[in-house]
């Protein structure tokens, strides 16, 4: 990891300025590497969006500074995997840049695998050709941040309406063919539309087609039954899962759903992780507990699964 550190050292200005030379082929290298670091199976890590509230660019009101958020990774939740979203990456860029996060995630022996891409106001699907390549701009420049923070995976955010899939398609294979360039593979999450449609996952992966796979997330369906029928047939396509919980019992009971049910359908499929935790709590101590409590239950459940 400390080699791949040292192979890659440019600002992301100096990236793009230089977008078609020698940067992107260094960008492509780092984003391979990190893909290549090693075996995410049986990880237990957390998707930022779990404690974005808790992080600033800098230590200020009690808040976690985003250069710690590895060292608390590693240290007070023992985990190492960071499913970044966009809003702690701007926090990111706004308290010494992503060059120096990733310094201090190979520091901490923490990996980040994926951005989620969740700037509001766009629409890559829309009719109207110049709102369409704007979001397809700020998505592609968040590719090539996903890039330098050496991640292998990105997601665009789903929207709530049903989209024309002629233009959806043709969006996500844009997006596809300039992260491919980059080492980074582009994700389907179900969200919004897709969580009326148990197929909406595996259907929009076969129509794109090319340099795109799976994250499902156990949260996101509208019943029960499509719940798990949905990640019966979105599991098999995954290479990386939002297990989210909702509001947990004193001993981690989770009346919502059957949390134990969803893992069993990923194991059943043959997935094995990484399981990025997705659950929020506004008491920080609080959330640090439920968060090791969750990954404590994965990780037995996994134990179990293997005997």
């Amino acid at each position: 990891m400390g080699d791949m550190n040292k192979e890659f050292q440019v600002s992301r200005r100096a990236f793009l300025a230089m977008a078609s030379g020698g940067a992107v082929v260094a960008a492509t290298r780092t984003a391979k590497a990190a893909a290549g670091a090693g075996s995410l199976a049986r990880e237990v890590g957390i998707t930022t969006s779990s404690i974005d509230s808790h992080i600033a660019a800098k230590n200020a009101d009690g808040r976690i500074a985003i250069m710690d958020l590895p060292r608390v990774m590693r240290d007070e939740l023992g985990m190492r995997v960071i499913d970044l979203n966009s809003n702690t990456l701007a926090k990111a860029k706004a308290g010494g840049g992503i060059e120096r996060f990733r310094r201090e995630v190979a520091k901490a022996g923490c990996v980040v695998t994926n951005l989620k891409m969740n700037q509001h106001g766009l629409d890559m699907n829309s009719p109207d050709e110049a709102m369409r390549n704007k979001a397809l701009s700020v998505y592609r420049k968040s590719i090539d941040d996903a890039a330098l923070v050496g991640a292998r995976w990105a997601r665009p955010l789903p929207l709530p309406s049903l989209p024309d899939m002629k233009i959806h398609v043709d969006s996500y294979r844009r997006l596809a063919a300039h992260a491919e360039k980059r080492g980074v593979r582009m994700l389907v999450e179900n969200y919004g539309w897709m969580q009326a449609d148990a197929d909406s996952l595996p259907d929009l992966i076969r129509r794109i087609d090319r340099n795109v796979a799976a994250s499902p997330d156990t949260g996101n369906w509208n019943s029960d039954d499509l719940r798990f029928e949905g990640l019966r047939r979105s599991f098999p396509l995954a290479v990386t899962c939002d297990f989210k919980a909702r509001g947990l019992g004193a001993n981690g009971e989770h009346e919502a759903y059957d949390l134990e049910r969803c893992f069993g359908i990923g194991w059943e499929s043959g997935f094995r992780g990484p399981w990025c935790l997705e659950h929020v709590n506004r008491d920080r101590k609080a959330l640090l507990g439920e968060l090791r409590l969750l990954r404590d239950m994965l990780q037995g459940w996994m134990k179990e699964a293997e005997r």
